[in-house]
């Protein structure tokens, strides 16, 4: 059953607004709490918090060390789950109908989006767009066409002028961050939007300079939910980003001397880190990781491999890693963890896991793949 159907979101919304009536408090009942004596205080620290929802993990991550204490965050999509085929259900659409604030990467991340929103009577909720104004990529139809390298090392596939990000500049025009979301998405969703991201890849967060620009976007959504608090939600950014900036001076140094510019990874999820870094991404699959690659796909990853002489082979965290395994063990190579944290895992979240400590994980996996 796609989501994308507009009897399946009719349905769902019929529900949606059947669970948010049988959830909802009275305001009175919202700032007050029991005293088990049949009497209520008020609760004015809880009624002062915003209400934000995000998509999924990196939204939250970049929310919460943002908002700090002024907000309850709460993440749609569950830990563990692969958030590229993720549907909301009828809670978590009444979930964003009574939130203050909304928060999503976008560029077709949440495929869902524009139907969710497009279906609340909230009016006042605040949307925040977290790739708004970054200089989009294109998932190219052929993920396998590798191009071939300079003697340096550089991939002189051309990519329609990443740097540039032409036709693709997702400032739109001036939407500021609530969105009103006005423009006609009827055509995309009779079209299905089924996971392809329409073409652009999402995985902007994977670059810690942009992900700069999204924890900025953030600081500017909650500020205009809460201006009260805008200067606290500037500092706790600016903290924040300060170590964003640390992490990507790590990676500049890490990949200026290395040995070979080129990686091999299960799905196109790096291609903003390896522009950033001057990098070469040879996916395995396309945008989404669960797209089974061909056998001619995957024989032009052997191929590269071979020729590249490339030792060690990328598998992520949250899907199956048997493709990766079958070609590094076609090609004598090791295969290791490339995280495109796009979620964590229970185990990554018992071990006190975010961002930073995965993307520094990230780093090093990084750093040895290239100097082999």
């Amino acid at each position: 059953m796609k989501f994308s159907k507009k009897a399946t979101l009719g349905l769902l919304f019929s529900l949606t607004l059947i669970v948010a009536g049988c959830g909802q408090k009275s305001a009175s009942d919202a700032n007050t709490s029991s005293t088990g004596a049949g009497n209520t205080v008020p609760v004015e620290s809880e009624a002062a918090k915003l209400n934000v929802q995000v998509s999924f993990y990196p939204m939250y991550e970049f929310t919460k060390n943002v908002a700090g204490d002024l907000a309850d965050v709460h993440t749609l999509v569950p830990a563990g789950m692969e958030p590229h085929d993720w549907e909301p259900t009828p809670q978590d659409i009444a979930s964003i109908e009574k939130a203050d604030v909304l928060v999503y990467n976008g560029a077709g991340m949440e495929s869902w989006i524009d139907q969710v929103t497009g279906s609340l009577s909230n009016a006042s909720l605040i949307q925040v767009e977290a790739s708004k104004g970054i200089n989009l990529l294109e998932g190219t139809e052929d993920e396998h066409d590798h191009g071939h390298e300079d003697s340096d090392g550089t991939d002189t596939h051309d990519h329609a002028d990443e740097s540039a990000g032409e036709a693709h500049d997702h400032d739109h025009a001036d939407e500021a961050t609530t969105e009103e979301h006005d423009h006609d998405h009827d055509a995309e969703a009779e079209a299905g939007h089924d996971h392809d991201h329409g073409g652009l890849d999402p995985h902007v967060w994977l670059s810690p300079a942009l992900a700069v620009k999204e924890v900025r976007n953030i600081e500017a959504g909650l500020a205009q939910a809460a201006p009260e608090h805008a200067e606290q939600f500037k500092q706790n950014a600016d903290a924040y980003i300060a170590q964003l900036e640390s992490l990507d001076q790590d990676f500049k140094a890490a990949v200026t001397d290395s040995k070979r510019k080129d990686f091999i990874t299960q799905h196109a999820a790096f291609g903003y880190l390896a522009k950033e870094y001057g990098l070469q991404q040879v996916p395995i699959a396309g945008l989404s990781p669960e797209q089974e690659p061909s056998a001619a796909q995957m024989a032009s990853v052997i191929d590269f491999a071979k020729e590249h002489q490339v030792k060690t082979i990328f598998f992520e965290t949250l899907v199956s890693s048997k493709v990766s395994e079958t070609i590094a063990s076609e090609v004598g190579a090791k295969t290791a963890v490339l995280n495109p944290i796009e979620g964590l895992t229970e185990e990554e979240i018992a071990a006190g896991m975010d961002y930073i400590s995965v993307m520094r994980q990230n780093l090093e996996a990084l750093k040895l793949a290239l100097n082999e």
